[in-house]
């Protein structure tokens, strides 16, 4: 495999062992940017000089007997909303054009360059990550390399499209209710959410400061592997990351699924979803062996107190500027946002106390299973601009609809890995549920899955 669709970890190694030269990597990469990325409208700016400058670096440190890193020479992109020096961080928005050029790269990009990785990039994004399209009123909507008439999922659309149609190996993106997993779903990636406080979220911009995650996509297990275990680990530059030393995942990969308690997440998590989306999840328990269905308690009532909790706390962000300039928001995102501003604050305590409640719950269910498989999404990606579907006869707003089983997992912070099921037109993902800080779990269950066939990438055509 070479070009486009060279994997991450496979780059590196001819990097790092001079047999391939990271200028040359690059340049590949930057002619299918200029080609390519505008058919997906997934870049909001490119690095050229940058990144010639970093790739440049790593063929002297090579040459000259040096080690470049684990990511050496792999060009890698990220979510408008990470901080990159010298550009504005954007965050998929009109106000922040306004701010001055960041003046340092965020905790999580400056991890990836330290490793070698070169960044080409920033990418499209829904406004302030609130949604799960990417259909961005102000820089456009970003465009399924499966079906460019289809959304590329939200809110880190750009990220997945830009790996999914094969200019980068590699990118960021950030996860509050499905942010990453929904876009890894709808263009065939592995995308993964890790535990709250497991990733540092320095220097990005927060959409819900108690919900927001950091987390890759790729287009194999081992590449999602060796990002996260360069993101991982303490951070004193934020006050939400866990006090705990990094596990590394890499060297897990191919001890397979022995000994692990699973399951199909049931009831909730199989209603009102296309029946592609359940065969998928019920494929997926299958081939691990799972052990029958398990009820989450109260996941519905999750994802309502979760919309409460991201909406008010997302609102109180912006406060200001919804009250300056209002015109300047994307009327969608804006509306959301005033309508979660004007909730009671005894409202947003209830939502805070199910919350409690709804951990500890989950906690002991994780007590009888080690892990819970459930769709991803409860459809593929849907047309741009699409407002409803239609499901056993009822209706649904689209938008809203997308993140009606990633969103109950998140407000508790549980890490999950979604994984790209194999045999479908349209890209369905099937999400790998674990217990907090059990991400090895998760990877050695994906790994599983992609050697036996059963989840992978498969280029669009």
């Amino acid at each position: 495999m070479s070009g486009a669709w060279q994997e991450a970890h496979e780059i590196a190694v001819s990097v790092q062992a001079g047999g391939l030269r990271a200028a040359s990597v690059l340049d590949g990469a930057l002619e299918r940017i200029e080609r390519e990325a505008g058919r997906y409208n997934c870049f909001t700016e490119v690095l050229a000089d940058q990144a010639r400058a970093d790739a440049a670096r790593l063929d002297a440190q090579v040459a000259a007997g040096g080690k470049p890193g684990p990511l050496a020479g792999v060009p890698f992109a990220v979510k408008n909303l990470f901080d990159v020096k010298g550009i504005r961080t954007l965050a998929g928005s009109r106000i922040n054009r306004d701010l001055p050029p960041a003046g340092a790269d965020a905790a999580a990009v400056r991890a990836l360059r330290a490793a070698g990785a070169v960044l080409v990039g920033a990418l499209n994004m829904d406004e302030y990550a609130y949604g799960f399209t990417s259909e961005n009123s102000h820089y456009g909507p970003v465009r399924n390399p499966y079906d460019p008439a289809r959304s590329a999922g939200g809110s880190s659309g750009g990220s997945a499209a830009a790996v999914a149609a094969g200019l980068v190996p590699l990118s960021l993106g950030s996860d509050t209710g499905g942010s990453v997993r929904v876009p890894a779903a709808f263009c065939g990636l592995f995308g993964l959410k890790p535990t709250y406080g497991r990733v540092s979220r320095a220097g990005i911009v927060l959409f819900a400061p108690s919900v927001d995650h950091v987390g890759p996509l790729a287009r194999s297990v081992r590449d999602l592997a060796l990002a996260y275990d360069l993101l991982q680990g303490p951070d004193a530059d934020d006050p939400s990351c866990a006090d705990r030393p990094a596990q590394a995942v890499s060297a897990l990969l191919g001890e397979g699924i022995q000994g692990l308690r699973i399951a199909l997440a049931g009831g909730y998590f199989l209603e009102h979803a296309e029946p592609q989306a359940v065969a998928a999840a019920r494929r997926v328990a299958q081939a691990l062996g799972a052990s029958g269905e398990q009820m989450v308690p109260d996941a519905a009532a999750a994802r309502a107190a979760a919309m409460i909790v991201t909406g008010v706390e997302g609102a109180g962000v912006h406060l200001r500027n919804l009250r300056d300039r209002p015109a300047d928001f994307d009327p969608l995102t804006r509306d959301r946002f005033l309508a979660a501003a004007l909730l009671p604050g005894s409202i947003y305590s209830r939502a805070q106390s199910f919350r409690r409640a709804y951990r500890d719950a989950v906690r002991e269910l994780f007590s009888r299973v080690d892990i819970l498989v459930a769709p991803t999404t409860p459809i593929a990606a849907p047309l741009i601009g699409q407002e409803t579907v239609s499901l056993g006869g009822n209706s649904f707003p689209s938008r809203a609809h997308v993140g009606r089983f990633t969103i109950p997992f998140s407000i508790i912070g549980l890490p999950v890995i979604s994984v790209p099921v194999r045999g479908s037109a349209l890209p369905r993902g099937v999400q790998l549920v674990g217990s907090p800080f059990k991400e090895a779990q998760l990877f050695r269950a994906a790994a599983f899955l992609e050697a036996q066939g059963v989840v992978g990438f498969s280029r669009p055509t």
